[in-house]
């Protein structure tokens, strides 16, 4: 039996290849996502591990949690908390670090990089006794408040030189210092493609309002001293409950931990679209090894005749399809490591600066690759080897195509019914679910309808496609055998057709919910902003007093409030405070109002209706908050507002909160009107006013539109991306049934030629057969993702009140006429082949 499979393999190896190139694909999909993750992970954790070279201890503060009216608070690094460092028996030495945002402009006045990967810190050493961190390639440490350093790679991707004047921004302000010196450095941020300034370490501190403190504390060991001992005897020394201490080692693990979890994330995410190519390829092999059995029922009933049992025929399946998984798998592995390396290499041409390291093949990647390859193909094609074992001999050698029994389709269709009643029933019942409860249920029921879409696929095909015929009689006598052939077999078709639908169905609910979302944001944008702009640091962090200060001193403002955040408790939890002007905020925010007025001013706030709900607060409620200093006021709410997701919260008026701030307010951002409104000139002139900063947003309602219309649409295109490998192994399927159906069909193909339909009518009918089945299989999907659109809709318009459907007429045309473009790419080769039979030698065929 085991020759038997193997001949059989190589006798078919034709018709087997499309299997093969399905299984491939995915494999290489999986491998390639484990070789890129690993790779990455590796060079990423070589690299972090350096930058803790310097390091045996670190010391960073301890934090007290918020107790009772107490807001938590960190403990303060100081100069004293360093001499104490310095004294601990078995220290070496020990330094300060201080470090935060800094935004470097190249030449042009672009950012270099962008968010948390663009930092600022301090350069700890003297001439005589250098910061071993930062070895120096050109000129020398910075020294006062008009100085930087750069690392090589800003320098070179800026275009700066010793001498030049550098544009940058910590939190507002332009500052142009002079550039002293191009370092070289270890430090992971940098290795990843971020950017690292280094100022001297009195003016690091004023530049991230941290005077006379420090992030932390690293500490040498002398020699002889572990980093264990030395880290006990700190904890002695400065109180383990005030002081928080970990060696350069754990430092490390931890750096490796979030890698690897990051890395973790992305891998999981690439997987969940390899699984769905995968799935899809499961129909094509089930259909494949299907038809391939039917095809050979009489050599199987021959084989079972002459002695071979049920177990031995369907193991003998099962054999041709280890051998072709096995193909397949080892293929899709080589083409995965080529993937992997590919990806890499893009990224650097991309601008993406990974680190240097080796391409990591691992003994679980292979392992993987070769193991879903196998399992895969062995698992769809179990169930035709068992039909095929169960046909009896004597009923095998009369027919070559065993019809399904009425029982079985009316069982199958049953079947069918009830899972997609229960997967309705499970999704509608999870959109009236908040949005994480609802969340597992939804995706559950989501499964399970479509599972039993596909089970009641064959019965669904007779009266979809049967409304595809008037089309097709415009195609005469071609038009209508392939309307007929489509629904020969309704099994193959739904295989055929399913394949198509998922990837259809994905991309649809996805394109559905992200349109409705974007629409959403631009209703909430409309609706709740009255300010012509909003000003905020590019990097999300909080601006500087000198930015509201500028902007409301720009000719034109009209009014303008900045918004800050400060900690509190309020019932013994924790809530934050928005601090606003309350004299010009209501010409700013439009918040409707559920109960009260829109009044903020003295001890007046208004609240949003979920922390009001929590608290239990109705208008003209009367509470207690204790602000960061200790101290304690009474509020009085003077309005509830429904809150959105650009205004939420406990809103107070800035004089009242600033005296309670243990640190100078910072606002998150700024809204201002302008007499004028939002115009180009007008926001010429706040550039202008900011100096021209690169890290400063200065957007009005349809800029803020846009920056999450461009999020969704990269978003969505790289989806589309991903799922696109769906879509290629769908179009192998539709070329594999048509290609074996043509095979299968040559007697009749050459008794149409013989009656008299010339070659161009064979490939036509082909030709509509593919079109037929992929625009079936596209309908299907296209219904289903819009109806999953509607129900995570649902889910979201619990959670934003501006959420609704809207239904992209425009792109779900273009993904019908994707269908129908696959379905006639697809036809191209088995048409082709089916016009080139030879009439007589088709008509002789068995």
């Amino acid at each position: 039996m085991f020759r038997t499979a193997l001949r059989n393999v190589f006798a078919h190896k034709a018709r087997l290849l499309m299997t093969v190139l399905a299984v491939m694909l995915g494999v290489a999909f999986v491998s390639g996502t484990l070789v890129f993750t690993n790779t990455i992970s590796s060079a990423l954790e070589k690299s972090s591990s350096k930058g803790f070279d310097h390091v045996d201890v670190a010391l960073t503060g301890g934090y007290t949690e918020a107790k009772g009216d107490k807001v938590g608070k960190e403990t303060e690094l100081t100069d004293a908390t360093l001499d104490k460092a310095r004294s601990v028996p078995g220290a070496a030495s020990a330094y300060g670090v201080v470090s935060g945002y800094a935004a470097v402009a190249d030449q042009d006045g672009k950012l270099v990089g962008n968010g948390f990967s663009t930092m600022g810190g301090n350069y700890w050493g003297t001439a005589k006794n250098p910061d071993a961190r930062y070895p120096f390639e050109d000129g020398a440490a910075p020294h006062g408040q008009n100085q930087v350093a750069l690392d090589a790679e800003t320098a070179k991707r800026a275009g700066y030189k010793v001498g030049d004047q550098v544009r940058m921004s910590v939190d507002g302000p332009v500052l142009t210092p002079t550039l002293t010196g191009v370092f070289t450095t270890d430090d992971g941020n940098v290795a990843a493609g971020g950017s690292l300034a280094l100022f001297d370490t009195a003016t690091a501190q004023r530049l991230f309002h941290k005077p006379g403190a420090y992030d932390e504390i690293d500490v040498r060991a002398a020699a002889g001293t572990s980093q264990d001992q030395l880290m006990a005897g700190l904890d002695k020394a400065l109180g383990k409950d005030e002081i928080e201490t970990r060696t350069g080692q754990q430092l490390a693990d931890e750096q490796a931990r979030t890698i690897s979890q990051s890395m973790s994330s992305m891998k999981q995410f690439l997987l969940g679209f390899a699984g769905i190519a995968l799935f899809v390829g499961i129909f094509i092999i089930a259909n494949t090894f299907t038809m391939l059995v039917a095809q050979r029922t009489k050599e199987l009933a021959l084989l079972r005749a002459v002695g071979a049992s049920r177990r031995q025929v369907t193991r003998s399946v099962l054999l041709e399809a280890f051998v072709v998984g096995a193909v397949a798998a080892v293929t899709g592995l080589a083409v995965g490591i080529g993937i992997g390396a590919g990806m890499r290499a893009l990224m650097d041409s991309t601008g993406a600066i990974i680190p240097a390291g080796p391409l990591v093949v691992s003994a679980g990647t292979v392992a993987s690759a070769l193991v879903v390859g196998v399992l895969i193909t062995m698992l769809a094609a179990w169930l035709p080897g068992r039909r095929a074992a169960k046909i009896p001999p004597v009923a095998a050698m009369n027919t070559v195509h065993a019809a399904p029994t009425a029982k079985s389709l009316i069982l199958r269709n049953t079947l069918g019914s009830l899972v997609s009643a229960a997967g309705v029933v499970a999704v509608l019942a999870a959109t009236t679910m908040s949005g994480d409860s609802g969340q597992a249920p939804m995706a559950f029921g989501a499964a399970l309808l479509v599972i039993g879409v596909f089970i009641l696929t064959p019965l669904l095909s007779r009266p979809l496609i049967a409304a595809a015929a008037p089309l097709l009689r415009a195609f005469g006598i071609s038009g209508k055998l392939a309307r007929l052939n489509s629904v020969r077999n309704p099994r193959r078709t739904a295989a055929t057709a399913s394949a198509l639908m998922i990837g259809l169905t994905l991309i649809t609910g996805l394109t559905v919910v992200a349109g409705s979302l974007q629409t959403a944001i631009d209703k909430m944008a409309a609706d709740s902003l009255k300010a012509d702009y909003v000003v905020s640091m590019a990097n999300g962090n909080a601006l500087s007093p000198d930015v509201l200060k500028t902007l409301d001193k720009t000719p034109g403002t009209t009014a303008v409030s900045g918004m800050s955040n400060a900690d509190s408790r309020i019932d013994g939890d924790s809530e934050y405070l928005t601090g606003v002007n309350g004299e010009t905020i209501g010409r700013l925010a439009e918040l409707p109002m559920k109960e009260g007025r829109f009044t903020v001013g003295g001890t007046q706030v208004v609240v949003d209706d979920k922390t009001a709900r929590d608290h239990h607060w109705t208008a003209g409620s009367r509470f207690t908050v204790a602000y960061e200093d200790g101290k304690k006021q009474r509020l009085s709410v003077a309005g509830v507002y429904t809150a959105n997701e650009m205004l939420s919260g406990i809103m107070v008026d800035a004089p009242t909160l600033a005296p309670h701030l243990t640190e100078a307010a910072s606002d998150m951002q700024v809204m201002l009107k302008m007499s004028g409104g939002a115009s180009d000139a007008t926001k010429d002139k706040l550039t202008k006013a900011l100096g021209e900063n690169p890290a400063i947003k200065i957007q009005d309602r349809q800029d803020i539109s846009n920056e999450v219309a461009q999020m969704f649409t990269l978003m969505l295109n790289m989806l589309y991306g991903l799922l696109a490998m769906a879509v290629i192994v769908a179009v192998l399927g539709v070329i594999n049934t048509l290609a074996m159906s043509v095979f299968e069909r040559q007697q009749e193909i050459g008794m149409l030629r013989a009656i008299g339909i010339d070659r161009k009518g064979i490939k036509r009918m082909v030709r509509l057969e593919s079109l037929v089945i992929s625009l079936f299989g596209g309908v299907l999907g296209i219904g289903l993702g819009v109806f999953f659109g509607w129900a995570a809709g649902q889910l979201i318009g619990n959670a934003m009140a501006t959420y609704e459907l809207v239904l992209p007429w425009g792109r779900i045309g273009v993904f019908l006429a994707l269908a129908a473009v696959v379905g006639i790419l697809a036809a191209l080769w088995p048409a082709r082949r089916a016009a080139r039979l030879n009439m007589l030698a088709a008509i002789k065929a068995e």
